[in-house]
C-alpha cells in the first residue's frame, strides 16, 4: 500500500476542513443516541459501543453537557432516531457503504438515492457491496522511531492487521476486541492517535485518473455532508502523487 492511499486515510488528511463544516457535533450526538439504542444501556463501561462514541466525541472537544444530553435522549422512550444502512455503486462502479441515523426513512433514503444517481450511480440491495467489506476495529498509531520493533510488539499483542500510512499506522482488530485493544496498547505505552468501529474493503479499486479522482472524491464529500448520514466507507485506492494534486483534499 506504499504511496497509495485508501478512504480512511484519505478521510483524516482532510479531517480539519471537515472539523469546520458545523456539523460534527450533530454527528457525534446521533452516534451516541444510536449506541445506546443498539449497544444496550447507557453505561459506557458496559456498552462497548456508547464508549467508542463518548471518547470519539470527547476527543473532538465535545462539551460534556452535550455528550449527557445525546445518552438522556438517547435512553428516552418514543425516541423514532434509527439506523440504516445503505449500498451502492458509485462513479467508475466503486463499491460504497452509507450509514445513517435518521428519524425520516423515507426522506433519507430519497436524498441518498439521489446523491447516487447524479453522478450515474446508484443504490442496490442489501448484500450487494457488504460482502467486500469486514467490519473491523482500527486503531491509528503514532509511529515510533524504530518501526520494525513496534510492529513486532504490535503482532505479539495479538493484533490483525498493520498498515502503514504518512501519518501513523493503521492496527486492525476484530471489532468485539477492540476497547480491550486499546486498553492494551495504552498499557504497552503506544500513542493511540484515534480509534472507531471501521469497515475495510477486501479488494480495494485503484484510482490513478486525476478526473476521475476528483469526481469520486466530490461524490464522497456530498454524501459525507448530508445531514443524516455518519460514516461512508468506500473500496477506493488513490495514489500519494494523485491527491496531492487535488484541491478537493487540500
Amino acid at each position: 500500500m506504499s504511496g497509495h492511499s485508501h478512504y480512511a486515510t484519505i478521510k483524516r488528511q482532510k479531517g480539519l476542513r471537515d472539523s469546520l463544516k458545523g456539523q460534527i457535533f450533530s454527528r457525534l450526538a446521533r452516534a451516541i443516541q444510536i449506541a445506546v439504542k443498539a449497544g444496550g444501556g447507557i453505561d459506557p463501561d458496559s456498552n462497548a459501543r456508547l464508549r467508542v462514541a463518548v471518547e470519539a466525541a470527547r476527543s473532538s472537544n465535545m462539551p460534556k453537557e452535550n455528550i449527557e444530553r445525546a445518552i438522556s435522549k438517547g435512553a428516552k422512550e418514543g425516541e423514532n432516531l434509527e439506523e440504516i444502512k445503505y449500498e451502492g455503486f458509485g462513479p467508475g462502479g466503486i463499491a460504497i457503504i452509507v450509514e445513517a441515523a435518521t428519524d425520516s426513512r423515507n426522506r433519507t433514503g430519497q436524498e441518498i438515492k439521489n446523491i447516487f444517481e447524479r453522478v450515474g450511480g446508484n443504490l442496490a440491495g442489501p448484500g450487494s457491496v457488504s460482502f467486500n467489506f469486514e467490519p473491523k476495529g482500527l486503531l491509528l498509531l503514532e509511529k515510533q522511531e524504530n518501526l520494525d520493533s513496534q510492529m513486532l510488539s504490535l503482532i505479539d499483542l495479538g493484533v490483525e492487521d498493520i498498515v502503514e500510512t504518512e501519518d501513523g499506522l493503521e492496527v486492525y482488530v476484530s471489532p468485539d476486541k477492540l476497547t480491550e485493544t486499546r486498553d492494551s496498547l495504552q498499557n504497552a505505552q503506544f500513542k493511540i492517535m484515534s480509534y472507531e468501529l471501521f469497515e475495510k474493503p477486501k479488494n480495494s479499486q485503484v484510482i490513478s485518473d486525476p478526473i476521475a479522482a476528483h469526481k469520486v472524491l466530490n461524490f464522497l464529500d456530498t454524501l459525507e455532508n448530508q445531514d443524516d448520514v455518519q460514516k461512508v466507507y468506500a473500496n477506493i485506492d488513490i495514489p500519494q502523487e494523485i491527491l496531492k494534486n487535488l484541491n478537493s483534499i487540500s
